[in-house]
């Protein structure tokens, strides 16, 4: 497992349009310039090599040589990663809106879990999320290396001579992102540029983060980063053990119920009907999970304080708190409507065989 953080950048650098959490919107950037005004893009650096690419899609290999004469932008990403879920709609809307205009997308796939590095996971949820534009799949970490890169998402923009001119770590930011993109193009003499801002409409886990009720970290289910874990001084890892959750927790504590082998890379759970409690504050619940290589769905229950979903059910979970585990990806559990207190979180999954990796908030 990859020991790198998530960034959570919470600043945006321009208003937006606020979204409703009970319903999708078109959300627009805001800023206000003096025409003729130009941002500061100095020099940072050369585009690094893609050649340490294990694989590309959508694309034939691309080399920083041969995208000469193109403003490239370079979006480091991992596909379970709700950091950068939340900045997709803007990169897809950006690859769309100016590829004519002479933008290059380049997506780098490097893996923070284990079942990342699955070409075929990797591919199917590239079309799931409607990654269009290459990607280069760094499994091998070459190509995040060569770009001295630290950060899922991580954002690297360079004009058409190859220098780097711009960069960005973690969401947020995408007026100024989108305006560097706009001057770098007409700077290469690229005509027709719509000064406006694209309009995107996210949707699931691609929507912004509640940032000023949120108060649940990214936390971490195998113990190699695990926190807040309440049973952790009388667990058992690497080896089944039967587990009792506590009826009540401490904010941002969680806790097994059932049998489950708590591994270094995740909690996997060996009988049916095993639960994890959480005891949380924010708008969302999102867990990195999955069935074991070669496993079946698995299907859980969803509850909160006790009781089903219902309306705070996120998107993989039904009105009546039922869902299941087909593959291994980030789901959301939770999104609530109405004022966010903190709250005790529970998932019931009804077969064995699930892995359970990692909880997200937002």
């Amino acid at each position: 497992m990859v020991n790198e953080p998530h960034s959570e950048d919470r600043g945006s650098g321009a208003a937006t349009e606020p979204e409703r959490a009970d319903r999708p919107g078109l959300i627009r950037s805001i800023v206000h310039r003096l025409a003729g005004e130009r941002l500061a893009l100095p020099v940072e650096g050369r585009l690094a090599s893609f050649a340490g690419a294990t694989r590309w899609l959508n694309s034939e290999p691309l080399t920083s040589e041969g995208l000469r004469g193109r403003v490239v932008l370079v979006d480091f990403w991992t596909y379970t990663c709700v950091n950068w879920l939340r900045t997709l709609p803007y990169v897809r809307a950006w690859a769309a809106r100016y590829a004519d205009a002479g933008l290059t997308v380049v997506g780098v796939h490097t893996p923070e879990f284990g079942f990342e590095r699955d070409i075929d996971n990797v591919i199917a949820q590239s079309r799931s999320l409607a990654v269009e534009y290459p990607v280069a799949v760094d499994n091998d970490y070459a190509v995040w290396r060569d770009f001295s890169n630290h950060f899922w998402p991580a954002l690297y923009l360079a004009d058409v001579d190859g220098r780097l001119r711009y960069h960005h770590f973690g969401e947020g930011e995408y007026a100024m992102a989108e305006m560097a993109i706009q001057q770098l193009l007409l700077e290469a003499g690229a005509e027709g540029i719509d000064q406006d801002l694209v309009m995107v409409e996210p949707r699931g886990l691609e929507v912004a983060a509640d940032w000023q009720t949120l108060g649940s970290p990214e936390t971490y289910l195998g113990y190699a980063q695990s926190t807040g874990f309440a049973s952790a001084d009388r667990a058992r890892f690497d080896r089944a053990h039967d587990y009792t959750a506590a009826p009540q927790l401490p904010l941002n504590y969680w806790d097994l119920s059932g049998r489950w082998t708590v591994a270094q890379h995740a909690a996997l759970l060996d009988q049916p009907g095993g639960r994890i409690a959480f005891e949380f504050h924010a708008r969302d619940v999102n867990l990195v999970m999955g069935p074991v290589p070669g496993g079946g769905p698995i299907p859980f229950r969803v509850f909160l304080d006790g009781q089903v979903a219902g309306d705070a059910a996120g998107t993989d979970v039904a009105a009546d708190g039922h869902g299941t585990v087909p593959d291994q990806r980030c789901y959301q559990l939770i999104r609530q409507r109405g004022p966010i207190a903190q709250r005790r979180f529970e998932i019931e999954f009804l077969d064995a065989g699930v892995e359970a990796y990692c909880f997200t908030f937002g």
